[in-house]
């Protein structure tokens, strides 16, 4: 047997070009780590179960996917509120901060992603090029010249990745090949392997983690593991965010592939647990809140309606004639009624007023 990890060849001041190939040449399935694969296993399956038995299994996938977005781009110190989020994407005047328009690209490029894999169920050096210019609202591509470091608050270097665009490439072919084929080798053991060696490649010159975060994501409904992937991941990179790190640099300086595979692996099992409460917090809240509006307000409630006000925190009145809900006018006392009734709060947002389920929105924002 060989052992468990050993001292690489890495200099954090010299770049990276001698990266070993993937799958590493040592023990993985480990007594404590095939442990820790059941159980992720098991609270991903009781997750996606609950997912699959929704009568709509993408009514909450907007929400969800904006969650992951903004939690994600918090790992890069983009932050915003969920608030800023939620009116942006649904006002129709434009929100000029720039924290708030990166969020909605990771999102816009999540959904890309999941559409790609849909039609073609491939991870590929050249879907991980489209998300990251769906992040970046760019043209970026692999890099191309030198000089890229990784350095700490005080400005020392404590990684330089592989670099010239050749052997970059040649990383990445190596990862392609590595995720997309068959072999025996558990699946979110995979994901963890897959997830270092990307962030080790550093293949663009912005954009990695978060490119790296999706393919998480598109890696579990490439493996059938989450049929629709409504869970956000990078919730337990921010509270273990130094781990995070500090394991990447565990496997680069010592090979000590374990620690960090039982880190991904302890974050699905608590990300999938976590998803799974909050999807049940939610409908039973739609549920609480279907009973209250049949009582109340008999002549506003349908089945559509309630739908609306549960796809995201914020609605419109456009969002109600879009269904066909009824005219301009009467969807418009729709809302004022639920207004009246305490559901929604309404907010002028430029020329038009967005209403709030404020349930919703405390119930999205439980730690």
């Amino acid at each position: 047997m060989l052992p468990l990890f050993r001292m690489t060849d890495f200099n954090r001041d010299t770049p990276y070009n001698s990266l070993p190939l993937l799958p590493p040449k040592q023990t993985l399935e480990t007594t404590k780590v095939l442990r820790k694969t059941i159980d992720a296993s098991r609270a991903l399956a009781q997750l996606n179960g609950m997912l699959t038995n929704l009568p709509n299994p993408t009514l909450f996938l907007d929400t969800i996917h904006l969650q992951e977005a903004k939690a994600s781009s918090e790992i890069e110190n983009i932050i915003t509120t969920n608030d800023d989020l939620y009116k942006s994407l649904v006002a129709d005047k434009k929100f000029d901060n720039p924290a708030t328009k990166e969020v909605l690209s990771y999102k816009e490029a999540l959904w890309n992603g999941l559409k790609d894999i849909e039609k073609r169920p491939f991870i590929s050096t050249n879907l991980c090029i489209e998300i990251v210019q769906s992040i970046k609202k760019n043209t970026a591509s692999i890099r191309t010249t030198p000089g890229t470091a990784l350095k700490n608050a005080k400005g020392e270097t404590i990684y330089t990745p592989p670099t010239g665009e050749t052997i970059i490439r040649e990383k990445l072919a190596n990862l392609e090949t590595f995720i997309n084929e068959n072999d025996t080798i558990d699946p979110l053991i995979k994901m963890a392997l897959m997830h270092y060696q990307f962030e080790a490649i550093h293949p663009f010159n912005d954009g990695n983690g978060r490119t790296g975060r999706i393919l998480l994501l598109l890696y579990l409904k490439l493996e059938k593991l989450l049929d629709t992937p409504a869970i956000y991941l990078s919730e337990y990179i921010i509270k273990n965010k130094a781990d995070y790190y500090n394991k990447l640099r565990e496997v680069t300086e010592n090979n000590n592939w374990e620690s960090w595979i039982l880190y991904i692996l302890e974050m699905v099992e608590f990300t999938a647990n976590k998803g799974l409460k909050r999807l049940k917090d939610v409908t039973e809240l739609m549920e609480q809140m279907t009973t209250e509006i049949k009582e109340k307000l008999p002549k506003v409630y349908t089945k559509e309606l309630v739908e609306i006000l549960f796809r995201l925190p914020y609605t419109k009145r456009q969002f109600l004639i879009a269904e066909k809900l009824g005219t301009p006018k009467t969807v418009g006392n729709y809302l004022i009624g639920l207004e009246a009734a305490g559901f929604l709060t309404s907010e002028k947002v430029g020329k038009e007023k967005l209403y709030l389920n404020h349930r919703l929105m405390a119930v999205l924002e439980q730690v």
